[in-house]
């Protein structure tokens, strides 16, 4: 399958064929766990179909969310703790020569 020709489908479409991807590569996989598959191939590539249904329902549902989610205001930097301020000049301190 392309993803051309799967963009082109509804997500209930999408959903029904990932379904029965999912359940096409459990079938292939355990016909080659007992010898049955003659093509092994076709465990990588009901894979790979799954996982082009599953980026694109993915795509959708963050296209819709960011669709229904207002714009959030910028947020400002976090300020270091003094701990923090603490432990970083400790570092850039030079070290004094024991002898």
């Amino acid at each position: 399958m392309k993803a051309k020709d799967l963009r082109e489908r509804s997500n209930d479409d999408l959903k029904e064929l990932e379904k029965s991807l999912a359940k096409d590569t459990f079938t292939a996989r355990f016909k080659n766990f007992t010898n049955r598959l003659d093509d092994t191939s076709t465990i990588n590539k009901t894979k790979r179909d799954l996982a082009r249904v599953k980026t694109l329902l993915r795509q959708a549902e963050l296209n819709t969310a960011t669709r229904d989610k207002p714009a959030a205001p910028e947020a400002k930097p976090a300020r270091a703790s003094a701990k923090t301020t603490k432990k970083t000049a400790a570092k850039k301190a030079p070290k004094s020569e024991a002898k």
